[in-house]
């Protein structure tokens, strides 16, 4: 029976060695522990995994735990061998390594041993000389409970190891009550084990731990969804545009003939990565390929759970990510930042086939059709539900139903009370067959908002016009009177229903003479049903919204007409180079969200921050400014930015599916979350009410390779410099709002206002010093951000290399600073994370090697704490 029995706890070897003998008396030791498995009921020894190298002693002791993970088939039989290797030279890993002794034993000696410790003995290869020993124990981390002793916060000079009982490795990400919704976005776990000395000589205990998540390929599938729904949508208003003047109708050819070419691109995008099986992240290697353009490029959350002797544990996450880029459209005219400054100058000054429409009333005209297509459904259901109420003869029913359809249609009415609609609607009449544009007697000026139109009558009668175009036998007031029905049969409505309330089931031969409410209406009589007194009011008010509907929709799908027409193809090449590098950003800042909401659902003031001000979103950024990086950083700056258009909403979960669902249009996205019911009830009244929940996303770039290097020294640092001084604003405005209307003592366990008022001031005079790869930016920017509980993200072009530099530094640094890691362990610490972490797996994923690919020489440019330890870099994929 013990031999078919599964350990189902997860198993963190975490060795020390004592009195190791070396093979020549004046060597010192350079070791490590390579461990080996041997499956019950098998003959072969599988290498499973090793620790970091100690250097210089006969009594090593190793920092780096190795985990079997819960899926990984450990059996009380199952046998465990320990090899201790001394290394003669790092760099040349295998080669230059010689064997000292080994020892093996079984799972279920550890597990039923008296106190859960044994101490084994090393011996030659022949089994004959002793050359050391080995100390291993069973412990729990972070469950002791009162009085008991944990024997990894003794005296960190008793140098014992330890086989830790722990969580699964999935629980350690989620948490027991947050399982089954973080289980829908967290994929693949894998968790490593620490233990370093803090200053005062006791132990604490880390679990380092990294994940993929499923939204990497969730959240780009809907938004090419979305997309393509869009798209379809202002083809058909393209089309609905009526009859057209020859010059206008062959415009209107062209543009939805390259709008068909690329919406079947979209289609085409979206049926390939629905075929897609497998991993559920994208490795760096497959950064340039066409079909998967649209995920993020290696998308990780990366997680340090530490549990400190003294203090409280503590979890600190960032996400990892190749930065947001078009890598398949290329960099040869640079980014996005350059290519849509220079698109839109090139527009501004090429009038002579269209109008020119400012970028804000383009996207005007957009959130107009939206509104239109959004509430003019909802208008018609909420008559529909006044009529059924009336028919039924239910006062409070009927109250309802009014002040929904009330609501709605003045939500409608607002909606074009914009000078755009009548301007376009004008410039729309003179390209219909025939219109001939008449110059008007006196010029009548206009401002940027009132549309900032140049129009051309016909192609051979070219002219740029700095005012909006006058047609004399264009009755403009009658747009007024038509937009003015809408808001004036409401009116009818309502005094109809407030009539039929406050004389239930009396007739009245005379109605209405004396109110003023009713002069428009043509029904005067309330006797008898009341659906056959609302009926005509509601048709009449459906009638007025269907006349405001088909000529608002005209005239902004002819301000989109002038938008695409102006810039065919530039124009839709940079709305699928926008599409692809903000749907990165977005799955990256969705995988956030989930995760920081679910760590932070029993912290009432991150919540009441949460739905008060919004949510900050720190992106550190490791690009160059030299050649394609900068390209990159471009693309990657427009993502980003893109990113404020983004808004939350929690719900509650009807179903076991919690992935998130995602709705809106490009420029204006809704992110709905799913919760659990128990989990739903611990939020604030107003979020669980479907309150929207802003984003606040902030980049900081320092390039930090030998790329930049050259930039520094002949090329141009002005983009980093701009982009850094630009969201330092942004940082310094979410900062006022938080200060403005949180309480003062919402950090808990920071110290208070005057501490990051401090940090913002530094952050400002870094900015400012223009110092060569100043890593202190960052430094700077992603402790305010963990400060005002913000969301981390590393990103370099592939998240593999730099990046993993960049958290294993940040996650000795919090170690340091926060919880008192032992000043001389700190580049030990840094090392065994670097070399034996969930980073250099995260390398292995990518590359299927275990080696940062940086060479010597390129190191030889890096920051100091950014080089990674000798042996775990060389040539290997990028």
């Amino acid at each position: 029976f013990l031999f078919f029995l599964v350990i189902l706890f997860l198993f963190v070897l975490s060795p020390a060695c004592k009195d190791l003998v070396a093979a020549t008396r004046d060597r010192k030791l350079n070791t490590f522990i390579q461990v080996s498995v041997l499956h019950p009921a098998e003959h072969i020894l599988t290498r499973y995994s090793s620790t970091e190298i100690v250097e210089g002693t006969k009594d090593p002791l190793f920092l780096t735990g190795v985990t079997f993970p819960p899926e990984y088939p450990i059996y009380e039989e199952t046998k465990i061998k320990l090899t201790v290797y001394d290394v003669k030279d790092k760099s040349q890993d295998t080669v230059s390594r010689s064997f000292l002794g080994c020892t093996t034993f079984r799972v279920a000696d550890l597990v039923k041993s008296k106190e859960q410790q044994l101490t084994l003995t090393l011996k030659t290869s022949d089994g004959g000389k002793t050359v050391g020993t080995i100390e291993v124990n069973l412990v729990k981390m972070g469950e002791l409970e009162d009085g008991e002793t944990d024997p990894i916060t003794t005296d960190a000079q008793d140098q014992k190891c330890a086989l830790v009982r722990e969580c699964t490795a999935t629980e350690g990400i989620s948490g027991k009550d947050n399982l089954p919704s973080l289980s829908a976005v967290l994929k693949n776990p894998i968790c490593k084990l620490y233990r370093f000395p803090t200053s005062d000589n006791k132990w604490m205990r880390i679990r380092e731990q990294m994940a993929e998540t499923t939204l990497s390929f969730h959240v780009p599938k809907e938004l090419i969804n979305l997309h393509i729904k869009e798209d379809m949508r202002r083809n058909q208003e393209l089309k609905d545009l009526g009859e057209l003047a020859p010059h206008w109708d062959n415009m209107r050819k062209s543009v939805i003939a390259h709008c068909d070419q690329m919406l079947s691109m979209y289609q085409d995008t979206l049926a390939e990565l629905g075929k897609h099986t497998g991993s559920s992240f994208k490795s760096s290697c497959s950064k340039g390929e066409k079909t998967l353009e649209f995920i993020p490029i290696n998308l990780h959350l990366q997680r340090m759970h530490v549990h400190s002797p003294q203090l409280k544990d503590s979890l600190y996450d960032v996400i990892t990510v190749g930065a947001p880029a078009a890598h398949f459209q290329g960099f040869k005219n640079g980014g996005l930042r350059k290519l849509l400054s220079k698109f839109e100058a090139e527009r501004r000054n090429t009038g002579y086939q269209c109008i020119y429409y400012s970028p804000e009333n383009t996207a005007k005209a957009k959130e107009v059709l939206s509104n239109i297509n959004h509430l003019q459904p909802l208008i018609s259901s909420h008559a529909d539900l006044l009529l059924n109420s009336a028919s039924q003869h239910s006062p409070d029913s009927l109250k309802n139903s009014l002040k929904m359809l009330s609501e709605k249609t003045e939500l409608f009415v607002h909606a074009f009370k914009d000078q755009l609609v009548r301007s376009a609607l004008l410039a729309l009449y003179t390209a219909r067959p025939g219109s001939v544009l008449k110059k008007p007697a006196v010029p009548r000026n206009t401002t940027e908002e009132e549309g900032d139109l140049q129009h051309q009558g016909h192609p051979s009668q070219i002219k740029r016009q700095d005012s909006i175009p006058h047609h004399s036998e264009y009755d403009e007031e009658e747009w007024d009177r038509v937009w003015a029905n809408v808001g004036k049969s409401l009116n009818c409505v309502i005094a109809m229903v407030d009539r039929l309330l406050e004389k239930d089931n009396v007739s009245s031969t005379k109605e209405g003479e004396n109110d003023p409410s009713a002069a428009d209406c043509k029904v005067f009589h309330t006797g008898g049903d009341w659906y056959e007194q609302l009926y005509p009011l509601v048709i009449t008010l459906k009638d007025c919204m269907g006349e405001v509907v088909t000529r608002a929709k005209q005239s902004m799908a002819f301000v989109l007409l002038q938008e695409l027409a102006c810039g065919l193809p530039q124009c839709l090449m940079l709305t699928l180079r926008r599409d692809i590098v903000f749907s990165q950003a977005l799955a990256g800042l969705v995988c956030g969200f989930i995760i920081k909401l679910h760590t932070g659902l029993h912290d009432q003031g991150f919540l009441q921050q949460l739905h008060t001000v919004g949510l900050l979103v720190q992106y550190e950024g490791l690009l160059s400014t030299y050649s394609e990086e900068a390209g990159m950083l471009e693309d990657m700056a427009v993502g980003i930015s893109d990113l404020q258009k983004v808004m939350f909403k929690i719900i509650e979960a009807k179903s076991e599916d919690f992935l998130p669902i995602i709705t809106g249009r490009r420029e204006h996205y809704v992110i709905e979350v799913q919760l659990p019911a128990k989990m739903f009830e611990l939020l604030p009244q107003e979020i669980k009410e479907g309150k929207l929940l802003r984003m606040y996303p902030v980049l900081f770039n320092v390039g930090i390779n030998e790329q930049q290097t050259l930039a520094e020294r002949f090329g141009d640092t002005t983009l980093q410099e701009n982009i850094n001084q630009e969201n330092l604003e942004l940082l310094k405005e979410y900062y006022k709002l938080f200060t403005e209307k949180m309480p003062p003592d919402c950090l808990p366990h920071f110290q208070e206002q005057n501490d990051l008022k401090g940090l913002l001031e530094n952050l400002h005079q870094n900015i400012q010093a223009k110092k060569r790869k100043n890593v202190e930016i960052m430094w700077l920017a992603a402790t305010i951000c963990r400060k005002l509980n913000g969301v981390r993200f590393t990103c370099c072009k592939s998240a593999k290399d730099r990046t993993s530099m960049s958290v294993t530094l940040e996650q000795c640094s919090i170690l340091r600073d926060e919880h008192q890691l032992h000043k001389d362990f700190f580049i030990r610490a840094l090392d065994c994370m670097r070399r034996e972490g969930c980073r250099i797996e995260n390398v292995l994923k990518n590359v299927k090697c275990r080696k940062y690919a940086f060479n010597m020489i390129q190191l030889m440019a890096f920051p100091k704490y950014y080089r990674p330890p000798e042996g775990t870099y060389g040539k290997a994929d990028t």
